[in-house]
């Protein structure tokens, strides 16, 4: 089993940039792919951001491809999600999920933070 909090979601103003944070725990987070997904009001989740249980392998949704980067600090138990020149559009609920997999399979994400909002602001 794995728990998964999310921090770091807030206002901010159109072009700036935020730092998503998730804190996870169960012994075996190392060896899961982590991932960020959002929804926006009215829409479906949709996913953002993927990284493998090494760090070595990434995606990301076209959306947000050159704008934001995934990360992970095994030894933290931690999975960050950098968000630099955010848009109106990237307002959302934003959940950290981990997979059991070690690499990564978009639909194979079954642990799921509480989510954290980011607001941008034009």
């Amino acid at each position: 089993q794995v728990q998964l909090v999310e921090s770091g979601g807030g206002l901010v103003q159109a072009g700036g940039s935020l730092r998503l944070s998730c804190a996870a725990s169960g012994r075996t987070f190392s060896t899961y792919a982590m991932g960020w997904f959002r929804q926006a009001p009215g829409k479906e989740r949709e996913f953002v951001a993927a990284i493998n249980w090494s760090g070595r392998n990434t995606r990301y949704a076209d959306s947000v491809k050159g704008r934001f980067t995934i990360s992970r600090d095994n030894a933290q138990i931690t999975v960050y999600l950098q968000m630099n020149s955010l848009k109106p559009e990237d307002t959302a609920v934003y959940y950290c999920a981990a997979s059991p997999l070690s690499s990564i399979v978009v639909t194979q994400f079954g642990y799921w933070g509480q989510g954290t909002q980011v607001t941008v602001s034009s």
